[in-house]
């Protein structure tokens, strides 16, 4: 389970490896309730996440996604690529 509240470009590094041992766990589905903060860093983060998860031959969902996080991958076209519930 994830513990993050921000998703930024300070927290990448340790959001990068939480989500790789979460995803390596079984992990599926990401709740993000929890970030206060995002920054073009935290969509990138949630892209590689994904990268990570298809390697490993699953797809994650993402659930309560903040409409900060919401409204950048929008921006930046790739809301597709992150599915929510």
């Amino acid at each position: 389970m994830l513990s993050l509240d921000a998703l930024t470009f300070q927290s990448a590094r340790a959001a990068l490896e939480q989500g790789a041992l979460a995803i390596k766990a079984g992990e599926t589905v990401f709740d993000l309730a929890g970030i206060q903060a995002a920054d073009s860093s935290g969509v990138a983060m949630l892209l590689a996440w994904q990268r990570r998860a298809q390697a490993a031959g699953q797809r994650l969902r993402f659930i309560n996604m903040p409409d900060n996080v919401r409204k950048l991958a929008a921006l930046y076209g790739v809301d597709s690529l992150l599915p929510q519930q």
